[in-house]
């Protein structure tokens, strides 16, 4: 109940000097290749593609996006280890005006709390973190974005190269930035507690456990 009200909160009543940023990573992003090229769309013919193709390799995307705007930063990292997500803390760090607090929105992966991590948060106060429950990712709204990047550039791009991926990835994001349209949360605390309780009646009346 503590995590849900604890993440929803800074959504609908987001603090004062401060930036509500929602944080993930897009993990294991294939660049791959249709081994034939994709169609175009024609009169009364809808766009067609191989579903064959070739493997060259995987980049994940790093994203923290302003709730209030909708812009995101993003960078890509070949890996995915608490380092990386250390350097994304830095780029973000670097990228705020310092007289902001920030409050990240991020879920429970052990890349978040390593003691490292957890060292540098602590020499720099103005990061708050609020973390998800478990299994309720889709409590965090980057993951609205993340949908939009693979439905709008991903499911129907084909890439020779894991750099090519991460160039067009970034074009689309540069895109997306000069124009950028927030998700708003509208469903309070208490919403989704009550509906959650519903569920696990019917559960348990169901005598499904």
């Amino acid at each position: 109940m503590d995590k849900v009200r604890d993440v929803v909160g800074p959504y609908l009543n987001p603090p004062e000097n401060a930036l509500v940023l929602a944080v993930d990573e897009k993990s294991q992003m294939q660049a791959i290749d249709r081994t034939a090229p994709i169609l175009p769309v024609l009169p009364g013919t809808p766009a067609r593609m191989t579903h064959d193709y070739v493997r060259h390799g995987t980049t994940s995307l790093f994203a923290a996006m302003d709730v209030g705007s909708g812009s995101v930063i993003a960078q890509h990292h070949r890996r995915h280890r608490h380092q990386e997500f250390l350097r994304f803390l830095k780029v973000i760090d670097a990228a705020v005006p310092k007289d902001l607090d920030l409050h990240l929105v991020l879920d429970n992966h052990a890349t978040h709390k390593t003691e490292k991590v957890k060292r540098w948060l602590i020499r720099h106060p103005r990061f708050h973190l609020h973390f998800t429950p478990t299994s309720s990712s889709w409590m965090n709204l980057v993951e609205r974005w993340f949908a939009e990047l693979t439905r709008r550039k991903l499911r129907r791009s084909a890439h020779r190269s894991v750099t090519e991926l991460e160039r067009d990835v970034r074009r689309w994001v540069n895109e997306w930035n000069a124009d950028p349209k927030p998700f708003v949360w509208t469903k309070p605390a208490d919403d989704i507690l009550e509906t959650i309780a519903t569920y696990c009646q019917l559960i348990n009346d169901s005598g499904h456990y």
